[in-house]
Order: structure tokens, then C-alpha cells, then sequence
């Protein structure tokens, strides 16, 4: 197997992770599914029974509850205004604000989707496929689109 799981990782019981993933500093529940070429960064915590798809980013300042699924290639973003560089020299961790982002009990989030920071997604949500979300999601509503909107409820 080839992972890269930092010692500080907290792994539930009969959580599986795949092969090709960068898990550090993060908290991952029980009966969990960690797909392939997934990051998992320090800070973020993940719930029981949640199902991560393949080539998928979840970085620090994410909170997913229990029973989340997250779709192949989602990406959450934890800085409003991003940078590498500032009058010629690269950013730290100093330069910059975390902004945590929530994603509520039982929701689910398509493939291809981005969760902008500062929003919660509420539980039972649906987020289509390839949105890109910048607002809070009510809770048991469907949303798609850039910028995803709300279609209906679930």
C-alpha cells in the first residue's frame, strides 16, 4: 500500500482508506470509506459512516458530520482572498485567515463540486454535480450550478 498517514491521524474503527492518499493532523470516524488520491488535512474532521470519493481535497477548517457523502474530485477552499507571494516574498501560515466551512449530517455532495469557505451545507443537502457553492445550503434542499441555487427540496 502506498499512503502517506501521518502519526497524529485519529482513524475509527473499520474505517477503510485507500491506496495514494495524504492524511495528516485530521480525525476521521467509524465504518469510514477514504477513496483513492485523497487529502485530508490537518484540523479537519470527518464523522461516522462518510464516504470520501477518490481525488477529493478536504483541508483544514472542513467539518464533515456523520453519514456525508462526498463525490469523486469535491474540493473545499479555506481562504477567502489566497496568495503565494506579497510584496516579493512567499506567504506563511501567518498571512492569511482560516475560514471553516460545515457540511451538516447526511448531506451529499456531487462530483466536481467546490464549497467555497464560510458556508454550511445543511443536513440532508444535495449539492449537484460540478457546483460551486458560495452560500449557506438549507437544509434538505437540492442545489446546482455557478453559483449553485436552489432547486427544490428533498
Amino acid at each position: 500500500m502506498k499512503q502517506s498517514i501521518a502519526p497524529d491521524v485519529v482513524i475509527g474503527s473499520e474505517t477503510r482508506v485507500y491506496d495514494f492518499v495524504n492524511l495528516y493532523g485530521c480525525e476521521i470516524g467509524d465504518h469510514c470509506i477514504v477513496g483513492t488520491f485523497v487529502e485530508i488535512q490537518r484540523g479537519a474532521k470527518i464523522g461516522n459512516n462518510c464516504k470520501i470519493s477518490s481525488h477529493s481535497f478536504v483541508c483544514e477548517g472542513v467539518t464533515i458530520e456523520d453519514e456525508v457523502f462526498i463525490g469523486h474530485g469535491v474540493m473545499f477552499i479555506n481562504d477567502r482572498y489566497p496568495r503565494a507571494a506579497s510584496d516579493g516574498k512567499l506567504q506563511t501560515a501567518d498571512d492569511w485567515e482560516l475560514v471553516p466551512t460545515l457540511v451538516k449530517r447526511g448531506a451529499s455532495i456531487g462530483s466536481n463540486a467546490t464549497v467555497l469557505c464560510g458556508v454550511t451545507i445543511g443536513e440532508g443537502a444535495i449539492v449537484g454535480a460540478g457546483s460551486v457553492v458560495t452560500h449557506d445550503v438549507p437544509a434538505h434542499t437540492i442545489v446546482a450550478g455557478n453559483p449553485a441555487r436552489i432547486l427544490r427540496s428533498t
